[in-house]
């Protein structure tokens, strides 16, 4: 029988590091980079602000682009308008979104957190203010450590030169949070009666509370918390390493080539001394939003934004040595194999984004702006009246989700020589939700039992617009006739 390896544990062989799980959060000093990598974030983030910021403004046939009417139930997005009827459609689009994740992950790594993920973005405009109002790394370093305006000696010239940029800093990031706060709010309540609602003070108290609350989420997350959210908040990083394989694209130091790390002059024949590439400047760590030594390895807390491989770049360049040293690659391109696409998870990802998203542009092709439903009058099963017929009585509700007002038209199928009372023609204005009350009427003769499928036909004027709905239809049990058993 084969025993498992053990080892005597002692407390000289004990590893006698500490880890505070609520350590309190040492802030971070970003340096701010320029490169080919953070001009694609440049490329791909503000498209995300201008259409955020711009779309509300934007009408369409009258009406906001995209506006979200909870009290009128209705949901515009540029030319369509979704009802709670198609929250089917909106399950299909999550599972896209997650499957695309999935797939996007599996084959780039996080591109979503670095380049277009809401924090990303929002976190570096509050960096850009920061910076703009309190200078650049060193600065803001130096900044902190000047004390308060008011000293024991008297006032400080360089605390209030440190107050001021505070203020500033604050201001800007109050503002752009308020911009943010009021234009997510305009998706739901419409961004022009928003904003004239709250010049004139007649915005109600709700509407105010939500917008305060968002001014103030976007302040703390995007000024304060910021890699926070990305570490401890957002699960994203916590369950990536599923979807993580050694082909994925991951951002990496090549530590063949970078070790032994250490400072050397440019013109050094650093080889000879055992040196790699590495000069140890640490600006690898400097411009990291999240603070990690990419040189350690791959980190659940990197999110992929590359500015460590800008920042890397531009030393290489400065000593003249190849570029590189931290990149985009894959565990299996370090260790000297090469990439592949065909990788089961990947396919498989793939294959149902595709098959999701085949099914879902066809049920969107496929919606028809319409919907009916039909409620049996429960109050009373049937009545028998004078002339012999029998008549039952329906709620007929019409939801017309089409941008037009229609005329619609209602036939009856499943039951011969039936009456629709009062009519069978019903306008409908563009949005509306009618119900209409019809009682049919059917001679006893035409019934083929005391229970009968019947079934509801609403088609538009012009026969664009198609529904059906099914009832039952009530009645006495017919009398067998001579010659039949009951």
């Amino acid at each position: 029988m084969q025993k498992i390896p053990t080892q005597e544990i002692r407390p000289d062989n004990l590893d006698s590091r500490v880890f505070n799980l609520y350590e309190k959060r040492e802030k971070i000093y970003t340096r701010g980079v320029e490169g080919f990598f953070q001009r694609i974030r440049l490329l791909t983030g503000w498209p995300l602000l201008l259409g955020y910021f711009l779309l509300p403004w934007i009408n369409i046939d009258g009406r906001q682009a995209v506006l979200f009417d909870l009290p009128a139930r209705q949901f515009h997005i540029l030319w369509l308008t979704f009802w709670p009827q198609d929250f089917v459609l909106l399950g299909w689009l999550l599972a896209i979104a997650a499957f695309a994740l999935f797939f996007v992950t599996t084959l780039w790594g996080r591109v979503w957190c670095g380049y277009t993920c809401p924090q990303t973005v929002w976190t570096a405009i509050f960096m850009w203010a920061e910076q703009f109002a309190e200078g650049e790394r060193n600065q803001r370093i130096k900044l902190d450590k000047v004390p308060s305006i008011l000293t024991p000696r008297g006032w400080n010239k360089a605390g209030l030169i440190k107050t001021w940029k505070r203020l500033l800093k604050h201001s800007m990031w109050l503002g752009f949070a308020a911009l943010t706060g009021i234009t997510f709010i305009g998706y739901f309540y419409g961004i022009r009666d928003l904003v004239i609602d709250s010049i004139s003070w007649q915005l109600p108290l709700v509407a105010a509370s939500w917008v305060v609350f968002f001014t103030l989420a976007t302040y703390i997350n995007a000024g304060w918390m910021r890699e926070q959210v990305c570490i401890y908040m957002c699960p994203y990083a916590r369950f990536q390493s599923v979807m993580f394989d050694r082909d994925t694209l991951v951002i990496s130091y090549d530590e063949s080539r970078g070790e032994q790390r250490g400072p050397r002059r440019r013109d050094a024949d650093y080889k000879k001394e055992g040196l790699g590439d590495c000069i140890d400047c640490t600006m690898c760590v400097q411009v990291c939003p999240t603070g990690i030594d990419i040189r350690d390895g791959l980190q659940y807390q990197c999110i992929g934004c590359a500015a460590c491989i800008d920042a890397c770049d531009d030393i290489m360049e400065k000593m003249h040595y190849p570029k590189g040293l931290i990149s985009y690659t894959t565990q299996n391109k370090l260790a000297g194999g090469s990439w592949t696409w065909k990788r089961p998870k990947l396919i498989g990802y793939g294959a149902a984004l595709l098959v999701m998203t085949l099914l879902f542009a066809t049920a969107l092709w496929l919606r028809v702006p319409l919907n009916t439903e039909v409620i049996r009058d429960r109050g009373v099963l049937y009545q028998e009246l004078a002339n012999g017929n029998i008549e039952n009585v329906f709620t007929l509700r019409i939801i017309n989700m089409d941008r037009q007002a229609q005329t619609f038209q209602v036939s009856l199928n499943g039951l011969s020589d039936a009456t629709l009372l009062p009519g069978n023609q019903f306008d409908v204005e563009a949005g509306e939700i009618r119900d209409v009350l019809l009682r049919v009427q059917a001679p006893a003769s035409a019934l083929s039992g005391s229970n009968q499928l019947i079934e509801f036909l609403v088609e538009s004027a012009d026969q664009r617009l198609r529904s059906s709905s099914e009832s039952r239809f009530l009645g006495p049990q017919p009398v067998p006739t001579r010659g039949t058993s009951p």
